[in-house]
């Protein structure tokens, strides 16, 4: 019944920011508007919305006074390569972590705005394949 559509992220200068997408994370623009722009990603179904605003926003939340988490992650099957990708070009990132059956690490855009890079374990239940079979056992039950 529910599907995630789209994902917003707010940026203080659209046309600045919808080349760095397109270009870092290859997203394509299916359409603008005053204001904003709607792009897709070579795969997956989720569209990605970057809308125009006056000042930054936080795209993370704080779990406690040192931690905090970012409100949606990218998954790649290749976390080194992504990596490597993203440093050659210049963008701001973390180091790669591991942290229970992924590996993973943050980079930010030209607002500061703070995305994940997940690639998860082949046996983590959140792994997209296994995430898949679980899936299917929900449609056959129906």
């Amino acid at each position: 019944m529910f599907q995630l559509g789209s994902v917003f992220v707010p940026v203080t200068n659209l046309e600045k920011s919808k080349k760095w997408y397109e270009e870092h994370l290859g997203v394509q623009e299916i359409d603008s508007w005053e204001g904003g722009a709607g792009f897709f990603f070579p795969q997956g179904s989720a569209q990605f919305g970057l809308i125009e605003v006056t000042h930054p926003q936080p795209t993370e939340f704080e779990i406690n006074k040192s931690e905090k988490n970012s409100y949606f992650n990218f998954v790649v099957n290749d976390i080194e390569a992504a990596f490597k990708r993203l440093n050659d070009a210049g963008v701001e990132t973390t180091d790669i972590q591991e942290f229970g059956g992924m590996k993973h690490f943050d980079f930010f855009d030209p607002d500061q705005n703070v995305f994940s890079v997940v690639d998860e374990d082949l046996n983590s239940p959140f792994h997209k394949e296994n995430v898949r079979k679980q899936q299917e056992k929900v449609r056959t039950i129906k």
